[in-house]
Parts: C-alpha cells; sequence; structure tokens
C-alpha cells in the first residue's frame, strides 16, 4: 500500500465523521415531526399528497398495517414498471426505438424485481435496452421509493426502540413522503446540478454518431443521466444509465464527482446511527453502532487495498515491475479506470457492497482473489456496515440484539437494549432474518451449480451475423470467454462460453451473483451472463425474498418492542454503549457471517488464492 492511498482512505472516513451528526440531526427532525427548514417549502405540499392520496397523517399504525401498506405499495410499484418495460415501444421519449424484442417478459420480470427491492441489478445493457422513459418512470421513481421504504422501515423500528407501552410504530405514508420530501429530493436537487457542472449529461437527446481518429463510426450514447446518477448513490440503489456503470466518463467524469458519489451513499447510512442515538434519548448508543460500523469498514477497505496493490504475483514472476513507482501504480490495475487508480477503485467497492448500492468504478471480476472476497463478505453480511438507506440500520440492530442476547447468557439475566427487554419473539425474529438471508444466497447458489447446463446455451459458435465476417465481436471479454479458459482475441468461428468462467472463479461469479441479489446490493462478477431465463426468474425470486422477507420479522420486532415498557438501567444491566459491546457487537457479525459462508467461500475465492500462490511457486 502507499501513503497516498491510505490518506484517501482515511480522508473519506474523516469526512463522514463529519457528516454523521449533522445529517442524523435532520434526519431526527424530519421523522419526529420537528421543524426543519424546508418547513415553508414542502409542508404545503406535504398536506396536499395526503389530502390526494386519502392519508391520516394522525393514524399511528400497529405493525401489521404498516407491513401490509408496505406490501402493497411495493406490489403495485413492481407491477406497473413490469408493465411500462414491456410496452416501452408505445411509449414517448425513445427516440432508439426500444421495445419488447429488448426487454423479453423474464427480463422485465427481473429488472421490476430488482429495483423495487432497491437491488438495482441489471442483466442488460441500459443503453442498448431501455428508453429514456423507461430510465426516468419505470426504473429510477423506484430509486425514490425503494430508499424512502427503507429509510422508513428503519425509524419504524427505532420508534419501537424508543416508545413506551405503545399500539403503533408510525404511519408508513407519512413516513415515506417526509422521506422524499425533506431528504431524498433536496439533496438530489443539488447533487445532480453538482453532476452536470462536472460534465455528466442531462438531455433527451439522440444518441450520436462520431468517427473516430482510426475511422469506424461509433454510438455515444446520452440522456438524462444526471438526475438518475444522483438519486442512485444517494439512495444506495446502484443501477446505472450506462453498462460500465460509474466507471463510465458519463456517469462519473472527475476525481471530485468519485469522492462525492462514495460520500453520498454513506452519508444517509452514517447520518441514521445518531439519528437512532438521539431518538432512543442516547446518543452514545448511536456513537456505538458507529463505531462498529467503522472498524468493519476500515478493516475492509485496507484489506482490498492491500491485496489489489500487492496485485499477482504470477505476473512479478515474468519480470513485470508490480511495485508502485513514480512512473507507474504497480499492483492489479486490470479492470481498472486510471483516472481512478487502485486506491480508489478499492475504496470505492469496499463502500457500495458495505452499503446495498452496487454502483461500481471498476470490475469485482477483474480483482485478486482476496481483493473480491472482501466485497463478496461485504454483503454476506447482510449489508450492516452503514448499509443501505435504512436496510444497513435495521439490519446492524439486528445484530445488536442478537449481541445482548449472547451477553444476557453470559451473565445469566434477561438481556435488556435500550431500556427494553428482549426475550423469546424478538430473538426468534432477529434469527429468521439472519436464517432467510443464509438460505436465499446458498440454496440459489447450489440450485444453479449443480446444473451442469443452466438454461440457455453453455457455449455457441460466433458467426457472421454476430460480428461481420472476419471481424472482432464487439463484446466485452468478460462476456465471452472460451470454454478453456483462455482469452485470445474473438474470431467468426470460434466456439465461446457464455455462462461463466471454469473452475473455482466461476463458482465465486455464481456465489456472487446470488449474495448480491439477496443482499439487494446489484453489483456482479461480470463474467456471468445472467441474461437468460433461468436466471432471470431466480435473481428475481431471490431479490423479492431479501428484501421483504426480511422486511416483515423487522416490522414485527418493532412492533413487538414498541407495546413493552421501559427498564431502568441497573447494576446489572450490560452496557451497550460501551467499547465492549462494540467489541461484542462486531463479533457477532463476524462470526455469524463467517460460519455461515465460509464453506461456500472456501470453494471460490480462497481456492483461488491458494491456486494463485501455487502458480507463482512453480
Amino acid at each position: 500500500m502507499t501513503i497516498n492511498g491510505v490518506l484517501q482512505i482515511l480522508i473519506f472516513f474523516l469526512v463522514i465523521l463529519l457528516v454523521t451528526k449533522p445529517m442524523g440531526a435532520y434526519m431526527t427532525r424530519v421523522f419526529s415531526g420537528g421543524r426543519t427548514w424546508l418547513d415553508p417549502i414542502f409542508r404545503r405540499v406535504e398536506r396536499l399528497f395526503y389530502r390526494l392520496c386519502g392519508v391520516d397523517p394522525d393514524q399511528d399504525m400497529r405493525w401489521t398495517t404498516y407491513a401490509y401498506s408496505l406490501l402493497m405499495f411495493s406490489a403495485v410499484g413492481l407491477l406497473l414498471s413490469y408493465a411500462l418495460l414491456r410496452l416501452q415501444g408505445y411509449l414517448p421519449l425513445n427516440p432508439q426505438h426500444f421495445g419488447a424484442k429488448q426487454m423479453t417478459p423474464d427480463l422485465a420480470f427481473n429488472t421490476a424485481a430488482s429495483f423495487t427491492s432497491n437491488t438495482n441489478w441489471q442483466s442488460y445493457s441500459p443503453e442498448t435496452t431501455v428508453s429514456y422513459f423507461s430510465n426516468m418512470v419505470s426504473l429510477a421513481i423506484h430509486n425514490w421509493m425503494s430508499a424512502a421504504v427503507g429509510l422508513a422501515v428503519a425509524i419504524a423500528l427505532v420508534r419501537g426502540l424508543a416508545r413506551r407501552s405503545a399500539q403503533g410504530i408510525g404511519n408508513f405514508w407519512v413516513d415515506i413522503t417526509r422521506a422524499t420530501l425533506y431528504v431524498l429530493l433536496p439533496i438530489c436537487l443539488v447533487y445532480a446540478l453538482f453532476l452536470v457542472w462536472q460534465g455528466v449529461p442531462q438531455n433527451f437527446s439522440h444518441y450520436i454518431q462520431a468517427t473516430t481518429m482510426e475511422g469506424p463510426k461509433q454510438t455515444i450514447a446520452q440522456g438524462p443521466v444526471a438526475s438518475q446518477e444522483a438519486i442512485k448513490m444517494l439512495g444506495t440503489n446502484g443501477g446505472g444509465f450506462f453498462n460500465a456503470n460509474s466507471a463510465h466518463p458519463y456517469e462519473n467524469p472527475t476525481p471530485l464527482s468519485n469522492f462525492i458519489e462514495m460520500l453520498s451513499i454513506f452519508l444517509i447510512p452514517a447520518g441514521l446511527t445518531y439519528t437512532f442515538g438521539k431518538m432512543v434519548g442516547n446518543t452514545r448508543q448511536g456513537w456505538a453502532l458507529f463505531a462498529a460500523m467503522s472498524v468493519l469498514f476500515l478493516a475492509g477497505a485496507f484489506t482490498c487495498y492491500h491485496f489489489e496493490q500487492a496485485g499477482n504475483p504470477n505476473v512479478a514472476r515474468l519480470g513485470i515491475e508490480t511495485h508502485s513507482t513514480s512512473n507507474q501504480p504497480g499492483g492489479n490495475m486490470e479492470g481498472k479506470e486510471v483516472r481512478f487508480g487502485i486506491a480508489d477503485s478499492a475504496l470505492f467497492a469496499t463502500i457500495t457492497t458495505d452499503a446495498s448500492c452496487g454502483a461500481v468504478n471498476s470490475m469485482h471480476d477483474s480483482f485478486t482473489p482476496f481483493g473480491g472476497l472482501v466485497p463478496l463478505f461485504n454483503m454476506m453480511t447482510g449489508e450492516v456496515i452503514f448499509g443501505g438507506v435504512g436496510a444497513g440500520l435495521y439490519g446492524m440492530l439486528i445484530f445488536a440484539i442478537l449481541a445482548v442476547f449472547i451477553a444476557g447468557l453470559m451473565v445469566g439475566r434477561t438481556p435488556e437494549y435500550v431500556g427494553k427487554k428482549i426475550e423469546q419473539y424478538e430473538v426468534k425474529m432477529a434469527t429468521l432474518i439472519v436464517l432467510i438471508l443464509a438460505a436465499d444466497i446458498l440454496c440459489f447458489t447450489a440450485l444453479s451449480t449443480n446444473f451442469k447446463l443452466p438454461p440457455g446455451k453453455n457455449s455457441e459458435t460466433i458467426t457472421s451475423a454476430d460480428l461481420g465476417a472476419g471481424k472482432k465481436l464487439a463484446a466485452t471479454p468478460a462476456t465471452w470467454n472460451r470454454v478453456d479458459g483462455s482469452n485470445p482475441p474473438v474470431y467468426e468461428g470460434a466456439t465461446w462460453n457464455n455462462t461463466h468462467n471454469p473452475g473455482a472463479h466461476g463458482f465465486s461469479e455464481i456465489l456472487y451473483a446470488y449474495t448480491s441479489a439477496a443482499g439487494n446490493n446489484g453489483s456482479a462478477f461480470a463474467g456471468l451472463t445472467t441474461d437468460t431465463p433461468y436466471y432471470n426468474l431466480t435473481m428475481g425470486l431471490a431479490m423479492l425474498i431479501g428484501r421483504f422477507l426480511m422486511i416483515v420479522p423487522v416490522l414485527a420486532i418493532a412492533g413487538s418492542l414498541a407495546a413493552k415498557k421501559y427498564v431502568p438501567v441497573s447494576a446489572g444491566t450490560f452496557p451497550t454503549d460501551s467499547g465492549t459491546f462494540v467489541a461484542l457487537l462486531i463479533g457477532v457479525v463476524i462470526i455469524v457471517s463467517a460460519l455461515t459462508f465460509f464453506p461456500a467461500l472456501a470453494l471460490g475465492p480462497i481456492v483461488e488464492h491458494l491456486q494463485m500462490l501455487q502458480g507463482a511457486m512453480f
């Protein structure tokens, strides 16, 4: 690692630390019904929405009503997106004339499920598949809706911990309205203008046909990118306007835009830890969660950076300089943008998988085995290391419940957390959440690897119809790999594997895909071709399970805790705002995730790392 790279990671963390308190204090006022500086602008708009929708903002919902409203809201959004995607050929703002041919039924289901669940996995190349209207209405609207839903669930759980002998946990419609109007909208407005200033397009123009210096024609896609990019990052959604995502210069043109995009991913999740502390009446509780998340984040960032900067020892064996010098960065630069380098690529990969964002500024499939293990393991924790908007906080609170339960077993008394007894019901629900995530990832991975040939072609012969006689294939090497694992130039008549790479890395690609789907992340080891009916359907189901079958038990815990009385602190109470609790919480997150997923990781990145070392020895 270089001093420059280490400083970049530490400066980023320092900025996150500085913005956590003001962001958290502001969200406390928003969700507690306090006055904010935006009230003169949005208070009347908020009341108008309630009148138009027939919502009683004073209604306090039981957790069952809250959950029902959330599920129906999401179901309607999913069905609407599916219909609009299938009908995009008949809808406006479609200068490229994309239609149902580009968005098949199974792909439309996968895409609608993906954006509804805040996953934003894309089994397609956006600039050649979806119209401007589809991007803005069918898809980007979910960037707002799913982020607001995540915020609402987190605040409902916090209310459950903060309230005493209450029947309700808040009003779902009020929570998502206030999340959208007071939190997401004002930040995104400024954010989008910043991105336009940095060089991100925001237009409805036709794609540009340009002639390169070598003579061939090139199609340059554009569109309303800046507005979608802002909510994509702030809402920890991750679905890009372009196939290269935030590695594309139209989505992420400068080092400054790269830093702000990383900052925006963590902005709300970090702030929510302080919001939690304020709402339960003890800010030290919030800082304890922040501390646990920070230790896990820094450990992951420096681990990923270390292995990417170290590079592949087999390259060093060839006499190639792999150490950083004044003339070259060294390490593993495969799949990374030169304008960002190794440190920012490793940092971005860690941030986007700590949060359920999934945006990428480098290709994770090209990372070293242990460099790629870090983002994979981040998602296996349930993405509780700051995590997605709302999802990170309620995920970490579930681990906090398990941690105090373990502490209670050790001291022989009923566990308590922020003045609430943690009893059988809460522990059962918390355990159910952990089991759902594990089963979602491992069952679908096992099912997919058990098929020798997943539905769809496992290999095919490239013809002139694919690339033009005698011409190279116009596709990325990550998508087309020879069956024997080699990667020579692609010419007509060659036979290619178009499902996944062979061996341990191929297994890692499948494992990463379902981990990303179940964790509602959306990033990928892109060597796996998932635009087949099998993968579209199974991954769509994995996304919905990973989102909504996790949310319902969380709301059940919120309802149970809200009805309980406050338990005063006594001499036997385990302090949950101390360094001891932070260490216990970190241990629970790591141990639960490691014990659950170590066998799968051993078959994938760990074996691949050992193979890499073996190759360097002989």
